[in-house]
């Protein structure tokens, strides 16, 4: 846990968060709502002796007391899907609408896809894409067993992604970038998250980082919504990703809550400042809702 002592003058109750961090995660499933009810597949389940802890925030997220759903029946017809709580967020605060275009820039294997694909009602166009050839075929599977169709799967460098494969499509209504990164927020379920985990992997990876962001503002329309996630908690590949492209793009930051408890984003870390809006960003720790560690910013495309 050495590498996430640099995060102690940032983390309120240090020491609870060490702890949360030593715990085993619970087990979460999200409901496909294209395919069930939450009360349907929460019946489902305990016909397969599978008990069922629901959450506040969200009526499709379930805590289930097996570390296997994916031996399940519901999981296997595509009522389910296995997916992190916290890992739900970032779809719920894109909250794209029926008929929309979406962007999931780096979308293997597939969860946050099918969660948006959910939002829209599978009524639109969701453009999956992904630079890892080898990913996308559990990207595909996981689509056709949650009965996704509103998605067209892509294969390229988001950095330099285009919409010419779509004529009809001038610009996307909304972008998602669920952005590769040093994934510490999963080490309650990944010991080898810490390995390599530092300020200056950090700040390599924050350079790709910025640039799949920008390329997602510059491929949205004025008036629609980015969204950019990460699962580590380093500022370097979160705020300072996001002040970058804030300077960069015409874009703004907007304030959201999905009803997860949470800190907002960082406005300095270190010698650094960021602009005082990463605020409106949030960031999800251990502690808090007994989850792995998050971050997610929500921007407004203003031209």
């Amino acid at each position: 846990m050495d590498a996430l002592s640099r995060y102690e003058p940032i983390i309120d109750d240090f020491e609870g968060f060490l702890a949360a961090c030593e715990r085993p995660l619970p087990t979460t499933v999200r409901v496909n709502p294209l395919a069930v009810t939450p009360d349907r597949a929460v019946e489902a389940l305990a016909a397969e002796g599978v008990a069922v802890d629901r959450r506040e925030w969200h009526p499709g997220v379930l805590e289930v007391d097996t570390n296997k759903p994916g031996n399940t029946w519901p999981y296997v017809h595509g009522w389910v899907h296995g997916q992190e709580e916290v890992s739900c967020v970032p779809p719920r605060v894109l909250d794209p609408e029926p008929g929309d275009v979406v962007w999931d820039a780096c979308a293997a294997p597939g969860g946050k896809t099918a969660q948006i694909a959910a939002e829209i009602d599978d009524d639109g166009l969701v453009v999956a894409n992904d630079d890892n050839l080898g990913r996308l075929s559990a990207l595909r599977g996981n689509c056709d067993r949650l009965g996704v169709t509103s998605a067209a799967v892509t294969n390229t460098d988001a950095r330099r992604a285009t919409l010419d494969a779509f004529p009809d499509v001038a610009a996307v209504d909304a972008a998602l970038v669920d952005a590769p990164c040093s994934c510490e927020g999963t080490i309650r379920k990944n010991a080898d998250a810490l390995d390599g985990a530092g300020a200056s992997a950090s700040r390599s990876l924050g350079r790709l980082q910025a640039d799949i962001l920008a390329r997602a503002v510059a491929l949205t329309r004025p008036g629609g919504t980015v969204v950019y996630s990460t699962c580590t908690f380093a500022p370097e590949e979160n705020e300072a990703v996001v002040d970058e492209v804030l300077g960069r793009t015409d874009s703004r930051l907007v304030e959201f809550d999905v009803g997860l408890a949470s800190a907002p984003g960082l406005t300095e870390w270190g010698d650094a400042s960021y602009d005082d809006s990463l605020a409106r960003a949030q960031r999800y720790y251990p502690h808090h809702n007994d989850t792995g560690g998050f971050f997610a910013a929500k921007l407004e495309v203003t031209a």
